[in-house]
């Protein structure tokens, strides 16, 4: 089978404005459909647009659903009706993005559509779910774990998380990071120099930590700006927490939409100040890297995974004051510091993941891969562990897991309305990584 048709389901879609998941469709999914592959993406429909959406980007077919607008609900709603118009237009395989997503998973196999999950970073362990938000993410890791041919994961951190807690072998797919030089001509218009401020680009959620950096950077002696791109919605008393803690050197500029201005923000920082914590490899960081960036960033072993000793790291407010003072004293090793993450960026190619994504789908299509079914219980000793620091592994190294079986009882597609028509378009927007407004 040289040909496959692949579907990516679950996400926002493409063109990439919102995060991770998006650029990661966009980034393998044109490269698939330059390898030849017939690639499906399935797009939230954007309520209020001027004009009709693209039926193509990049070489991928687009089919444009709504979803609720509620944040409980948008995701599962959306994928729901995605799952309802793929088991009447099968493909060869299907790559679901999002553990979130996973009861929907038994219409899928009800269908003999071929599947993985890309069960993304730690979602319970985000504030801005309550109780219940959290023990549906437990569940839902649990059922994806249970009904997935294969899982797939993009940190090694979250590749020993799945075998630790479920005994549930993953396939390791990093993101891309993008080697870019940008120049430092459009730091004029916000008033700029080159290394001549430190950067902070994160969705305002306690887990992301923007809080503890503008808290040690306000009790410190630094002599350059913090520049804060960002906010988030759905959390109006973090954001004015966050604002309460800085003083007259913090600039909050909201949402950077502009790619080329973001790239010179990265490019240009006396130190990127990373403070994500649960969300596996994450976009922006290495985004950073590929713009030469020296990075100080949370410590967990998420990041340590992408930096090694290319970074800086930090916990406290007190850590982030103290590493802020060691930047400014030592132009020179925040020089090196840059070399070294560029040099680690390199091993995150898109072009190599990409060709993960195809040999997996390959291997899904042809239904080639082990027949035990992990089974979805969780180890309890295992039920609230993190894992502990891992060296970095750049690149795309695959392991096919084990597939899941096809499951014994027939559960039925959810019962959502027909799929829209995929209509025509306007032309897409360069792709924005990690910007924190709504961004996972």
């Amino acid at each position: 089978m040289d040909r496959l048709r692949i579907a990516m389901v679950g996400t926002r879609g493409v063109p990439a404005r919102y995060g991770g998941f998006e650029t990661a469709v966009e980034e393998v999914g044109r490269r698939l459909a330059d390898r030849g592959h017939e690639v499906v993406v399935y797009c939230r429909t954007v309520p209020g647009g001027a004009e009709p959406p693209p039926a193509e980007h990049q070489g991928m077919r687009l089919v444009h659903l709504p979803a609720a607008r509620l944040r409980a609900l948008e995701t599962l709603s959306h994928t729901a009706l995605s799952v309802r118009h793929l088991v009447t237009h099968r493909t060869d395989a299907a790559i679901v993005f999002n553990a979130a997503n996973s009861p929907l998973l038994p219409a899928l196999r009800a269908a003999r559509i071929p599947v993985a999950t890309h069960v993304d970073g730690l979602e319970w362990k985000r504030a801005k779910w309550g109780p219940t938000g959290r023990r549906y993410y437990r569940v839902a890791e649990a059922l994806a774990v249970r009904w997935s041919d294969v899982l797939i994961a993009d940190a090694q951190g979250i590749a020993d998380y799945y075998r630790d807690a479920f005994a549930a072998p993953t396939t390791l797919l990093t993101y891309g990071a993008p080697l870019i030089e940008p120049g430092a001509d459009r730091l004029a218009e916000l008033g700029l120099q080159p290394r001549g401020y430190h950067l902070v680009v994160a969705r305002f959620e306690p887990e992301n930590h923007v809080d503890v950096i503008v808290e040690g950077y306000a009790a410190s002696a630094a002599t350059r700006p913090l520049v804060v791109v960002g906010s988030a919605p759905y959390a109006d008393a973090y954001t004015r927490r966050v604002h309460a803690l800085a003083d007259c050197r913090v600039r909050f500029l909201g949402g950077v939409w502009d790619q080329e201005l973001l790239d010179q923000l990265y490019a240009n920082c006396c130190t990127y100040l990373h403070g994500h914590s649960v969300g596996g490899t994450n976009p922006s960081l290495l985004r950073a890297i590929g713009a030469g960036a020296a990075v100080t960033a949370f410590d967990v072993d998420f990041n340590r995974e992408v930096l090694a000793d290319a970074g800086r790291f930090f916990r406290t407010p007190a850590d982030v004051a103290r590493e802020l003072a060691a930047v400014e004293a030592d132009p020179d090793g925040v020089a090196r510091a840059g070399e070294r993450a560029r040099e680690r960026a390199a091993g995150y190619d898109w072009g190599e993941v990409a060709v993960g994504y195809e040999e997996l789908a390959r291997h899904l299509a042809a239904r080639r891969y082990p027949r035990r079914r992990p089974s979805g219980r969780r180890r309890p000793a295992s039920a609230d562990a993190t894992t502990p620091p891992v060296p970095g592994v750049p690149g795309a190294a695959v392991v096919l897991a084990p597939a899941v079986v096809p499951a014994p009882a027939v559960v039925p597609a959810p019962a959502v309305v027909p799929a829209p028509a995929v209509v025509p378009a306007p032309a897409p927007t360069p792709a924005v990584e990690d910007l924190p407004v709504g961004r996972r």
